[in-house]
């Protein structure tokens, strides 16, 4: 029989949005249907706009909404179950193996569906749909699954930050701003923003940021260690050591990339390691890291953290948690809402950085 539904669709070859009214098919075994609230408006669809592919597609991959249909070897979810949907595996043992993707008739030709939740209903495979409490917020709580558990994840779980560690975070988006409150959840001190944009850095502050820096008007790397020093502490060759425990690039460009493996502190041989960068934004250009940025001598570590490390059925309880204790302030974090008709409008304005939280889609 299907589903009727209104979804965005990425004609191919083209970065172009169009709204079409669809049918979605019944859901195999391993599938689901979702009737959606609400869905994040994403940074990692702008880079799959800016790349367009030869093949029609649905964007978007996180949301809140409730269960219609659930294939038969499905057993976590049932109908009427208040889901979150996101494009990470739901837990280890999910994550085994090739998804399934369901495949949906439109007007610019076939569409294999992996999450797709710019759409008032989607069908997707059951393992990127996790169950959470039937009074969960239906709105706000749609960018836990992209925007939270990056952010928030790369802080406690790549990370794992702890109490009165130091952290900086270079770039306050939706994901920056949820690096803070996660490294403000965990205790961790001080906690520095790095942005261009004085509104934006006041904002972080609501979040949890201790200190903020703006990049455009001195350098960010000096200012993260003038308010760092560690008194007492000598790197190899005797130098006083300063920087952060934890440097996170929340954009992903070179100039940030290049930032943060400098901004934390040296080790000292035989004693402390040296601090931890950790790449969280989606790397969009080349980079390169000095010899004089201490890699070696200063036994310092670079990582990457995609999608927070995270394990949705353990991690949303968490964050859901977090919310409802005024630790992670999902209502404060959501500034911009549209309907699915505003998509364009809605991608040009985070294109154009006017978001200064993050934006949602409400059906």
């Amino acid at each position: 029989m299907g589903t009727r539904a209104r979804v965005v669709v990425v004609p191919g070859g083209t970065n172009t949005l169009q709204v079409e009214d669809v049918t979605l098919p019944d859901p195999g075994p391993t599938q689901v249907v979702v009737k959606q609230f609400a869905s994040g408006i994403c940074h990692s669809q702008l880079h799959e706009l800016h790349n367009p592919q030869p093949a029609p597609r649905m964007l978007g991959h996180e949301s809140t909404g409730v269960v219609l249909q659930a294939g038969a070897d499905v057993s976590h979810v049932a109908e009427g179950d208040i889901v979150l949907v996101t494009w990470v595996p739901r837990n280890t043992a999910a994550a085994a193996g090739r998804p399934s993707a369901p495949r949906v008739a439109t007007n610019a030709g076939e569409v294999r569906v992996g999450i797709g939740t710019w759409a008032d209903h989607t069908i997707c495979d059951g393992r990127y749909v996790v169950k959470v409490d039937p009074d969960t917020p239906l709105d706000v709580t749609a960018i836990i699954g992209c925007a939270v558990i990056t952010g928030a994840g790369a802080v406690v779980t790549s990370a794992d930050v702890q109490a009165g560690q130091s952290v900086a975070i270079f770039g306050v988006g939706g994901v920056g701003l949820s690096a803070v409150a996660g490294a403000a959840a965990v205790g961790a001190d001080p906690i520095i923003a790095v942005d261009l944009d004085d509104a934006k850095l006041e904002f972080a502050r609501r979040f949890g940021a201790t200190h903020t820096i703006n990049a455009s008007q001195e350098d960010a790397v000096a200012a993260v260690h003038a308010l760092t020093p560690r008194p007492g502490e000598f790197g190899l060759f005797g130098d006083p050591v300063s920087g952060v425990d934890f440097a996170f690039d929340c954009i992903g460009v070179r100039q940030t990339m290049e930032q943060i493996v400098p901004a934390v502190r040296v080790g000292n041989h035989g004693v402390t390691r040296g601090g931890t960068a950790v790449l969280v934004g989606v790397q969009t250009t080349d980079m390169t890291i000095s010899p004089g940025a201490g890699v070696l001598l200063g036994e310092k570590r670079f990582i990457g953290s995609l999608g927070g490390s995270g394990v949705p059925e353990r991690d949303f309880l968490r964050f859901l948690a977090w919310h409802r204790e005024g630790k992670l302030d999902l209502d404060s974090l959501v500034t911009a809402r549209y309907a699915l008709d505003e998509i364009s409008e809605a991608t040009q304005a985070l294109e154009a950085g006017q978001i200064s939280g993050r934006a949602i889609l409400e059906f």
